[in-house]
């Protein structure tokens, strides 16, 4: 990807108390949002829900913030943490 060229990918992260449907609520959010899921990764820690996703925005009609939105409030619904972060913008701040 050429510094001109804006990637279409994002990462996602939730964290919460584990319970029933947590995988289910988030990607039906962004199934409906025509979010394609490119990568993810999840565990439990003791009690602790974590969820990591790479996804892809290409195909979606709707913009990040609408989706951010959406995500927001699945999250409020369900009581997590869920945090969308542009790909360029996650690298950059993870950066060594």
């Amino acid at each position: 990807m050429t510094s001109k060229e804006k990637s279409t990918r994002a990462i996602v992260t939730v964290l919460g108390t584990d319970k029933v449907g947590i995988i289910a609520g988030v990607t039906d959010v962004l199934a409906s949002c025509r979010v394609n899921i490119l990568d993810i990764r999840q565990s439990i820690m003791q009690e602790f829900f974590t969820m990591i996703m790479v996804v892809d925005f290409s195909t979606s009609q709707m913009d990040f913030a609408t989706v951010g939105k959406k995500l927001d409030e699945k999250a409020e619904e369900m009581g997590l943490q869920i945090k969308i972060q542009h790909e360029d913008v996650f690298r950059f701040m993870h950066r060594i």
